[in-house]
């Protein structure tokens, strides 16, 4: 039987289990990616291992989120990475030089490697047939240490692609038709393949956009095989050695399939608050405009730039809207200033943005109260610009400057015939001077410490007996954010928990690090998809910090799952769901013979002790995530069996 793409990778790096839908493995990772916001904390992890250099064929760290130096945290912290990468023989990004997802896609992703990042946006380079996934820094940490990464052998979905985009139809729609269809829980458990003719129709970064976004799906990652085009941007890259073609065998299977014509498909855009409130873009014009943005991870690449450019030239941003646009990396923002697309954009009135992820993560450029701001990026959760009471679309670069210039969410087929073509050079500069390789004397670097990095929390074992007050009852598609929020107050604080946890549920509770704290830790109870969203550990590791002895929900996303499980907080789930509704915010929960049960893959017996009502809960744990969780987390587990 023929291999599809994911099962090819897969296999050529299995270390443990089998490629079965459901099954427990492990992959050997080829390369590793953080950024500062998760870096910080993964690197602390690392050396708590005591390993004297990395394993990987290559890491490389980056500063693209704490860029804003309101204070001595983020640039103490930027030392901190400069120099611990230095010390361990990793490649360092220096700020400035992009967003880690774009430069990685442009100077260091290749076909048919494994890459583990600290992000969840990690899956943007399976646009270059990468089998990319986003993790928690932890498990970054182990895998730079020479560890497998373990996960549950994925569901592979074939994208049979068809057809070619319209005038006015960018990768953006592709994606955010399947985030229509699938919803935000549509992907977890699998790994979205894309196929069929109309792949060749798309360049390396409009792949990259859609398999940037998959992570809104909730999946493992989404990936493209490699071919010409594949070729042809890494030879742009002046990388073309690393290019292998990759594809599919011809009697290749798959687990589930979906079809998307092309042709078909029209200007989208996802409402607040969601990435999945997807209706086609004529639905909704004519809603007045306050901001733009544009940029991000997601629609930052030099095509994404030079035809936002080309539809502002000549002209000017309408007088209501405040338009930004954040180039993706160093390379794309020399190659737009030397296209002459830089002046366009300036003479037009808009304002420009270093390369960083900036707005995306609330990083400044907040809305005003009650604002609709149209932006390229990946989400539009509820609070994650900074304002609560903004209004965030998701839509194209090409949406996105035409609403600039009229004020007004407008159907671009309704401003032009056809958007303005773009030819792009075969050639770039390549600069990797902001690109610092470690030295050859690296025993000699001396670890740049600050005052903000404070010691790594430690978990102690799974307890025999879980009991404590439910601190706070949520409901469906929690997100990270919600659980412990970014932007420019809290992210400086990633490398001190006991600062951070702070801010643990703010959003949602103004109380509950208070009453956590006060109570001594508890229990907290969460609907569907709970921990949707990015990779940010802390937002496990500071309720860990707070007492959270266990999480009881109806289904959880799968990065926040595993980062549970990483700092050994057992993630339940009710055997019946109805159970959700007889638990309240101040109930006493006990639950007896944990270790056991769950070593024997027992249900658990749960008494309501405030109600006087009993209920059963289970859990998804390999018997790997068994073992990591009785020991307390990832970090023994990996100190005790190293």
């Amino acid at each position: 039987m023929g291999r599809n793409v994911v099962q090819k990778i897969i296999e050529s790096h299995l270390v443990e289990g089998k490629m079965a839908p459901g099954e427990p493995i492990a992959i050997r990772i080829d390369q590793t990616l953080t950024q500062d916001a998760t870096g910080t904390m993964a690197y602390l992890q690392f050396e708590a291992m005591g390993i004297d250099t990395v394993k990987t064929e290559k890491s490389v760290s980056y500063v693209d989120h704490n860029m804003l130096q309101a204070g001595f945290e983020n640039a103490d912290d930027h030392l901190y990475l400069q120099s611990v990468a230095a010390r361990y023989g990793i490649d360092f990004s220096r700020p400035g030089n992009g967003i880690c997802h774009q430069v990685h896609l442009e100077r260091y992703g290749a076909p048919g490697k494994t890459l583990l990042g600290s992000d969840s946006h990690t899956p943007t380079n399976g646009g270059l047939g990468m089998l990319a996934i986003g993790a928690g820094g932890l498990d970054v940490a182990v895998a730079m240490a020479g560890g497998p990464f373990h996960l549950t052998m994925p569901k592979v979905v074939k994208v049979n692609l068809k057809g070619k985009l319209g005038p006015w139809v960018a990768a953006k729609d592709v994606i955010l038709e399947i985030l229509r269809q699938l919803t935000v829980k549509g992907g977890v458990g699998r790994v979205l393949e894309y196929s069929g003719d109309g792949v060749k129709t798309l360049t390396v970064p409009e792949r990259a956009t859609i398999t940037n976004m998959g992570a809104e799906l909730g999946a493992t990652t989404s990936i493209f095989p490699a071919d010409e085009n594949t070729r042809r941007y890494l030879a742009m890259q002046k990388r073309e050695s690393d290019y292998r073609p990759l594809a599919p065998d011809p009697d290749a299977t798959y687990d589930q399939e979906i079809s998307i014509d092309l042709s078909a498909l029209e200007p989208m855009i996802a409402q607040p608050h969601a990435p999945d409130k997807v209706v086609p873009l004529s639905a909704v014009v004519g809603l007045k405009v306050d901001q733009v943005c544009v940029g991000s991870c997601t629609n930052s690449s030099l095509y994404d730039l030079m035809v936002t450019a080309a539809i502002l030239k000549g002209r000017h941003v309408h007088s209501d809207v405040n338009l930004t646009i954040t180039p993706g990396s160093r390379q794309v923002f020399t190659a737009v200033s030397q296209l002459g697309g830089l002046t366009d954009m300036i003479a037009a009135g808009a304002r420009i943005l270093e390369s960083a992820c900036g707005p995306c993560i609330g990083m400044g450029q907040a809305p005003p109260s009650g604002a609709v701001s149209i932006r390229s990026f990946n989400r539009n959760f509820e609070g994650r610009s900074g304002t609560k009471d903004a209004n965030v679309y998701l839509a194209s670069p090409q949406v996105c400057a035409v609403c600039a210039l009229t004020g007004k969410i407008t159907d671009p087929r309704t401003f032009a015939p056809t958007p303005p073509p773009i030819t792009l050079p075969d050639e770039i500069p390549i600069d990797d001077a902001l690109i610092i390789k470690p030295p050859a004397d690296r025993k000699s670097v001396t670890i740049r410490r600050g005052p903000n990095i404070k010691p790594l929390p430690q978990q102690t074992p799974l307890p025999k007996r879980i009991a404590g007050e439910v601190l706070l009852k949520v409901g469906d598609n929690i997100t990270t954010d919600h659980i412990m929020p970014a932007g420019a107050k809290v992210l400086p604080l990633r490398s001190n928990i006991p600062a951070i946890s702070e801010f643990v549920f703010v959003r949602v509770d103004p109380d509950f690090p208070k009453r956590a704290q006060e109570k001594g830790g508890g229990l907290i109870i969460g609907g569907d998809n709970y921990g949707q969203g990015s990779s940010r550990e802390h937002a496990a590791l500071a309720p860990m910090y707070l007492g959270v002895k266990a999480v009881i929900t109806k289904s959880f996303a799968r990065i926040h799952h595993a980062n549970l499980v990483n700092f050994g907080i057992p993630p339940l789930t009710f055997v019946d769901p109805a159970d959700y509704d007889k638990v309240n915010q101040g109930d006493q929960i006990e639950i007896d013979a944990v270790t056991e049960t769950i070593k024997a893959g027992g249900r658990l017996q749960a008494r309501n002790k405030t109600k006087g009502i009993t209920f059963e809960l289970t859990y998804d744990l390999t018997p790997f995530n068994k073992a990591v969780l009785v020991e307390g987390g990832l970090l023994n587990y990996t100190r005790a069996h190293a």
